[in-house]
């Protein structure tokens, strides 16, 4: 059953097993109790709950910084077996699966984690490390991924491709019978066109997720798994209307947080970068200002699945960061220090969403507030001291509603959209 983590909230961890743990088995000194309503005819789930067991779990998705590519998401736990029956062996353990006489905690199967109804993470087991303690209880450390781990273990026989977007493309692969994938989707049709002629034929072998990360590349968008397990492609990030999920604030007048870390550094800035397409189409933007203050800083894309010239073109442009700007990378916080409200959104936030951060900066004259987009969320929760969140933020450019005769938002600009 669901287990409360001291000020933070109740939380659900649960296991495929393979088979309808809660159903009645006739002759079983557990199962097959008549008139028992934990275990009941044909069984209503297949997802057993460990909650009980586990002492602490860490997750990641994501990725930290803008130009990092998107990798598969991670979690992992560890459950206190007092009894011996959370391991393989254990034949009469309610988790082994008598029918087909195996384990039901086996590795590839479905995992999920939830506080309350919200997802958090949602993946597959990859590995259970058994360590069975002579004195004291077993530690069962459980290892898993979410389905880009699945996805980065196919690859693609050799494909002549046709004309598509990048989200159309992306939906092409996930369907190939050699990914086979059949999990949700929730894919964006993209903003650019792909090459289509020879040269962008894939050739046998190519890995799936280091294709659908190429795919990304000419997109300049984000391509993850969402908390609840889906495949998620967003489009060239770009503007981003004005709706923080989460406020945090240092005043006390929003939500709290105890870690803020700035970077102000010479790595941001790209003033001069090259793309390449796989038919030999180029294209080289460069920004002579910032060359002459802060050096050569270069980026280069030598196999973008881009063809048209104007795209290529808008890419190398695209790219350019001339100027090295303070920034928000990171925000960490403890629910212990937000309410239960706050405790909601702040799990329900999810990569690609906004956030508002304030800091309160003496000297400055006012407080420095920023939007920022959320790229990576990492999560730890011990269940004797409570669930910490970090988010690592990009800068975005920040749109609002258009409001009909308002002062500010009622002119129709570059910052005031039609929503």
């Amino acid at each position: 059953m669901p287990s409360t983590v001291v000020q933070s909230g109740t939380y659900t961890l649960e296991l495929d097993t393979g088979f309808q743990v809660d159903a009645f088995v006739l002759d079983d000194s557990l199962k097959g109790v008549l008139d028992n309503t934990d275990y009941v005819l044909d069984g209503t789930t297949q997802f057993a709950d460990i909650t009980q067991y586990a002492t602490n779990i860490s997750y990641k998705r994501g990725r930290q910084k803008i130009d990092d590519q998107f990798g598969s998401g991670t979690m992992q736990f560890v459950m206190r077996d007092e009894t011996g029956i959370l391991g393989p062996y254990d034949t009469s353990s309610p988790y082994y699966d008598p029918a087909n006489n195996k384990p039901g905690l086996a590795p590839m199967r479905q995992v999920r984690l939830k506080r309350g109804t919200q997802s958090l993470f949602t993946g597959i087991v990859a590995t259970y490390d058994y360590n069975f303690e002579m004195a004291g209880p077993n530690l069962v450390t459980v290892y898993c991924a979410d389905e880009f781990y699945r996805i980065a273990q196919t690859n693609l026989d050799a494909q002549s491709v046709s004309a598509e977007t990048s989200g159309e493309r992306i939906g092409t692969i996930l369907a190939l019978p050699e990914v086979d994938f059949s999990g949700t989707t929730n894919i964006n049709i993209g903003t650019v066109d792909l090459g289509h002629s020879s040269h962008y034929n894939i050739p046998v072998g190519t890995n799936t997720l280091q294709y659908l990360n190429q795919i990304n590349q000419a997109e300049q968008g984000r391509i993850f798994v969402a908390n609840n397990g889906t495949v998620t492609f967003q489009p060239r990030i770009g503007n981003t209307l004005s709706s923080p999920g989460i406020t945090f604030k240092d005043d006390g007048t929003a939500a709290a947080y105890d870690q803020l870390r700035v970077a102000f550094d010479g790595d941001g800035v790209i003033n001069r970068s090259y793309i390449q397409g796989l038919n030999g189409n180029n294209a080289t933007d460069s920004d002579a200002t910032s060359i002459a203050t802060y050096y050569i800083q270069n980026m280069s894309i030598t196999n973008s699945l881009l063809h048209e010239q104007a795209e290529i073109d808008e890419l190398a442009a695209y790219l350019l960061r001339p100027d090295p700007q303070p920034k928000y990378t990171d925000i960490s916080t403890s629910f212990a220090l937000l309410t239960n409200a706050e405790r909601t959104a702040a799990a329900a936030a999810d990569i690609g969403d906004t956030i508002s951060i304030t800091k309160m900066i003496p000297g400055l004259g006012s407080d420095l507030a920023s939007e920022l987009s959320i790229e990576g969320i990492e999560g730890s929760i011990d269940f004797a001291t409570g669930h910490r969140i970090t988010y690592y933020t990009s800068v975005t450019t920040i749109v609002y509603n258009l409001i009909l005769d308002d002062p500010v938002y009622g002119q129709l600009d570059g910052s005031n959209v039609l929503g």
